[in-house]
């Protein structure tokens, strides 16, 4: 494996990473902004297109698995040609899904096919990941990485901001995404740059997804991360449906809620960071998962909005975000610099399939049993299986070999 420089590790980052971070965490959160724009309407395309419980599920659920799998070749193709050309490339090719929404939201069929492209605008994580990791040292990259994942706040902002445009206009939500990611595309151009030593394969782009999948590390970061980040994607798309299905809120407030929810692990995603920076990140990632399995199971048992299942939400946000931002703090550690894109592409697609299976398993389960409990459980017995494995097993590896 390649080492950093020790000018990489001991000295301040320069100014262009930080204006790199900041950039990229604009387009990250633009992008995941219109990767989460179906979820909030939900509600609203399930009477319009008189959907059932699972059809509806699976419509808010399609982007997800799009966005997810499509990580994989874009961190790829990210290690070879770098985020400037990636990331206003990908910015710009999301606004055409954003824009087909408008003329395909009377059909299912459609509607299906637009979900499918607006899984592009997700992808971007694996564009981000491995250009803020290449210009931070790692005494910085834990907080670095935690910031640039505070664009899933794209999903908090979509929660909010979308059924109040859509209030005022149907289509309105739709232009104003399309015009920030042109804006951002265009301003991409100029202020992302890749660092000039970064390294850069030569390989093809099956052999480094090859050799990325040969690491064990991938499938354990994979694994924990599917729980983490994929808890936040499966209550970004699923809360606002199920807050109307069995507390009865309106959609208005129950995208509030979901929107506060998807904030607070926003918030708590640079804190996961900051604390790996300190301690072990499996540690921090063990001890977040197990509060999640904690209130995942009080919540199990339906508790009454205000305040108890308001609590349970919020303290599984907090958790889930942490425990995301301590995933990617432990990427950094245990992978090859060169194949940190590839690396994150597959772990970011397993977070992101993490995040595809339970919106499709509450809407199975609520058909069949008129009720959501099951679902709960399911996530306390994974986030306790992560919780155990990440603090037996990966508090004691170091960056593995190719």
């Amino acid at each position: 494996m390649e080492h950093l420089a020790p000018e990489q590790t001991t000295t301040r980052p320069p100014a262009a990473a930080y204006r790199n971070l900041a950039v990229a965490t604009v387009g990250f959160t633009l992008t995941f902004w219109a990767w989460a724009l179906i979820a909030p309407l939900g509600s609203d395309f399930g009477e319009r297109l008189n959907l059932s419980s699972f059809n509806q599920s699976l419509l808010v659920a399609v982007p997800v698995i799009v966005g997810s799998l499509g990580r994989v070749p874009v961190g790829a193709l990210t290690d070879r040609y770098g985020a400037k050309l990636m990331f206003p490339l990908v910015a710009a090719l999301t606004i055409i899904p954003v824009l087909l929404v408008i003329p395909a939201k009377n059909s299912f069929i459609a509607m299906l096919g637009v979900g499918f492209l607006l899984g592009i605008g997700g992808t971007t994580f694996a564009i981000g990941i491995p250009l803020v990791n290449s210009w931070f040292p790692p005494a910085h990259r834990g907080v670095a990485l935690g910031i640039f994942g505070m664009g899933m706040g794209g999903v908090a902002l979509s929660g909010y901001f979308t059924p109040r445009m859509a209030k005022h206009d149907e289509n309105l939500p739709f232009l104003v995404v399309a015009v920030a990611l042109a804006a951002f595309a265009l301003l991409a151009l100029f202020l992302i740059t890749d660092r000039p030593d970064r390294p850069i394969p030569s390989s093809t782009l099956a052999a480094r997804l090859g050799q990325a999948g040969r690491l064990r590390v991938t499938w354990e970061l994979s694994f924990l991360y599917a729980i983490g980040f994929g808890g936040i994607v499966a209550f970004g798309v699923y809360l606002p449906t199920y807050l109307k299905t069995w507390y009865e809120l309106d959609p208005t407030d129950a995208g509030t809620k979901a929107a506060g929810f998807a904030l607070v692990t926003v918030i708590f995603r640079p804190i996961g960071g900051w604390l790996s920076d300190r301690i072990h990140p499996a540690t921090v990632t063990a001890c977040a998962l197990a509060v999640v399995a904690l209130f995942a199971i009080i919540q199990a048992f339906d508790p009454k909005l205000n305040p108890m299942g308001t609590i349970c939400f919020l303290v599984m946000a907090a958790g889930l975000g942490t425990a995301s931002g301590s995933v990617f703090a432990l990427v950094s550690q245990v992978t090859p610099q060169p194949q940190v894109g590839s690396v994150t592409g597959i772990v970011g697609a397993m977070g992101g399939l993490g995040g595809f299976v339970p919106p499709l398993v509450m809407g199975a389960v609520y058909s069949a049993k008129n009720s959501y409990s099951i679902g709960f459980m399911l996530l306390s017995d994974l986030a306790l299986a992560g919780c155990v494995y990440a603090y037996g097993r990966m508090r004691n590896i170091g960056a593995e070999r190719p």
